[in-house]
């Protein structure tokens, strides 16, 4: 049983591992769309506040409602460009109604979604939860060298920030036991903070000019307004949404050693539904299963869904104290990409580890695993592959993780007519095809 020092710490360390995603969609979305900085802190702080709300849904489960599994919800990057442009040409007011109504559609299609994890089979979910790995290591990479569009990007001390970071990482993991060694990687930034602060590279104004209260609002920016369009579009965004939390479910089975069922998964996307609708009550945005935190359950090995549940309730707090929120800004870029290196290659390794139950001698699962992870990654490094293909296309084809996951089902279905194929902790071919 963890003391509740120890929670908050196992808890603190989980929102650390998701909080530069968290808060990177409202800062990219406010910047595009000009909001003043009163506007962009409360964008922030009803962020934080709802991905606290939405992960206590999705944890703590009820009989139609959350997956029970530590799962980590945060709001999904594919939402960025599609709210920018409806609130571009028409206003915020319509890109939030879009929002609501989208929830709703997740939450009446859960059901039918569910009855598709059928064409999920060991090769197809290993193939996947490799992808998910492989697509953030560019994301950990760009962080390393000081983040993207930095003024000192690739500068010698983001790369010597980045490797203090991850050997610290490595040799707590290697020497501590218990307790130490389960939040290495809150040592790790720790430490790589303290380095960086030594340099002159922690700079703590955003500290000082934050509030220290902030409570979101309903309707911030004004009473939903409805568009047929940016609600279909939105309602595309979260179908990439669906496929790519059904990946994270999976692998946090695999991460946890528990099999996972199709009611688990149903009743997830019906919590991450709820979340949506909140997101646009509450002006925040969509959400989805992070995938960040999956390699820090497989490194840390800590599988209580209570961490998860302090993890929840700590942004809650931070969405209502913007001061102490600012404060875990002052990590410089490096130092979480240091971070990110081991935790995104744990979830990788963990997607490896399922394919290896798999006979890739023969020739159909080579094909799938071969062609779903390489259209997986190719799409999450060269996503401008794409720019000239249609909108909803474009949407699609530049998630690696859905590009890969189609490229997988669909190869699935056409070389191997094999059904109940089965993965240690997900076993396919026994999903109860009762969804509650």
């Amino acid at each position: 049983m963890l003391s509740k020092q120890k929670l908050f710490a196992l808890g603190f360390q989980h929102v650390m591992a998701m909080y530069a995603g968290a808060i990177a969609v409202p800062l990219i979305v406010g910047g595009a769309l000009h909001l003043t900085p009163a506007q962009m802190a409360y964008l922030v702080a009803a962020d934080l506040f709802t991905c606290g709300i939405a992960t206590l849904l999705q944890i703590m489960g009820t009989r139609f409602f959350g997956s029970r599994l530590p799962v980590i919800l945060g709001c999904t990057f594919t939402a960025v460009g599609p709210l920018i442009a409806i609130a571009s040409t028409s206003n915020l007011a319509t890109a939030y109604g879009a929002i609501i109504l989208s929830g709703i559609f997740v939450v009446l299609a859960a059901p039918l979604y569910g009855k598709l994890l059928r064409f999920f089979p060991t090769v197809v979910t290993g193939s996947v939860v490799t992808i998910i790995g492989l697509s953030l290591i560019p994301v950990a990479m760009n962080n390393v060298a000081g983040g993207q569009g930095s003024a000192d990007f690739g500068q010698p001390r983001n790369l010597l920030l980045a490797l203090v970071t991850l050997l610290v990482i490595l040799l707590v993991n290697r020497v501590a036991k218990g307790f130490l060694r389960s939040i290495s990687v809150l040592i790790g930034l720790f430490a790589g903070t303290v380095v960086a602060y030594a340099m002159g590279m922690v700079h703590f104004a955003p500290v000082a000019d934050a509030s220290w209260v902030s409570v979101a609002q309903p309707f911030y920016f004004g009473k939903p307004e409805f568009s047929i369009m940016a609600v279909c579009t939105m309602i595309i965004v979260n179908i990439v949404s669906m496929v790519e939390s059904t990946g994270v479910y999976l692998a946090v089975g695999k991460a946890i050693d528990q099999k996972v069922e199709q009611k688990q998964i149903v009743n997830g996307l019906r919590s991450e539904g709820l979340a949506i609708m909140l997101g646009g009550i509450f002006n925040a945005f969509p959400y989805t299963a992070f995938s960040q935190n999956v390699g820090l359950i497989s490194l840390t090995r800590v599988k209580s869904r209570n961490v998860i549940f302090a993890a929840g309730g700590i942004m809650v707090v931070l969405g209502l104290l913007p001061k102490l929120a600012a404060l875990t800004t002052v990590i410089p870029n490096a130092v979480l990409g240091g971070a990110m290196i081991v935790m995104f290659g744990s979830v990788a390794a963990s997607g490896m580890s399922i394919l290896s139950e798999v006979d890739l001698r023969k020739e159909s699962n080579l094909l799938i695993a071969a062609c779903s992870i390489a259209v997986g990654l190719g799409s999450a490094v060269l996503p401008q592959m794409f720019d000239q293909l249609p909108s909803f296309a474009k949407m699609l084809l530049q998630n690696g993780i859905v590009s890969g996951s189609i490229t997988a089902i669909v190869l699935n279905i056409v070389l191997t007519r094999k059904q109940g194929d089965s993965v240690k902790g997900v076993n396919v071919s026994e999903v109860p095809q009762k969804v509650g």
